[in-house]
């Protein structure tokens, strides 16, 4: 956890500082996830979520950070995430079959309360889908939230997002990049791009960078023992 980070509250609250129950909240799917992606093959019943399971360990802070304040009418498109480890995080969301079918009900929708929620990881970042839902959003003004899991592999594919979202039509959608290992960051950025979404401001990319290797479970521990909280007593 990094010593200058501000804590804030769900978007309904505005920017108060975050309880020790939000933080235990937290720590608490992040376990859920990481034995999601530790699962045995065997036991993830749908093939998309054993493809996924692997790509989740290291990403449970960014996932977590990002959806678990989400309501019951907002909508995720895990796209990159196991349906089972976005039902642990939380239960409450509506899950779009795709990326364009989350963004074009987006549009579709009228009521900027309603947040679509869409993450992406590298890979998928310069796909067609992730670039035109990136354009629909931007060009509509709409109430969607795209989080990248981890860093553009190189310069051109980081150019490649740039040019849809900062270029094209005179539209731009607002980056903020945040160190995917801490949760509480991303807590508080997704925090406040929803809020931004919610007031008819219109959409938000948050890029998730890994800049080290360390573990995001080990340093939530750590940033709640600072705290005076017992994270042992949550992770049975």
């Amino acid at each position: 956890m990094t010593a200058t980070m501000t804590e804030f509250a769900s978007a309904e609250q505005g920017f108060s500082l975050i309880s020790n129950q939000k933080l235990l909240s937290l720590y608490t799917a992040m376990i859920a996830c990481r034995r999601i992606a530790e699962m045995p093959r065997d036991r993830l019943r749908e093939n998309r979520s054993i493809h996924r399971a692997g790509f989740l360990r290291g990403h449970e802070a960014a996932a977590v950070g990002a959806a678990i304040d989400l309501r019951a009418e907002d909508t995720v498109a895990p796209a990159v995430l196991p349906d089972p480890a976005l039902m642990a995080i939380n239960p409450r969301v509506q899950v779009a079959p795709s990326v364009l079918v989350a963004v074009r009900d987006a549009h579709k929708n009228s009521d900027v309360n309603k947040i679509t929620l869409i993450f992406s990881s590298r890979r998928r970042g310069s796909e067609s889908s992730w670039l035109n839902a990136l354009t629909l959003a931007g060009e509509h003004n709409l109430p969607v939230l795209f989080v990248s899991l981890d860093r553009p592999e190189t310069p051109q594919d980081s150019a490649a997002v740039e040019a849809i979202r900062m270029k094209r039509k005179g539209y731009a959608v607002p980056s903020i990049c945040v160190d995917g290992n801490d949760v509480v960051a991303v807590y508080r950025v997704a925090s406040e791009s929803i809020s931004h979404a919610r007031n008819g401001h219109g959409p938000a990319l948050i890029d998730c960078r890994l800049p080290s290797l360390g573990d995001p479970l080990e340093g939530m521990q750590n940033y709640l023992i600072g705290k005076g909280l017992n994270p042992g007593e949550f992770a049975t």
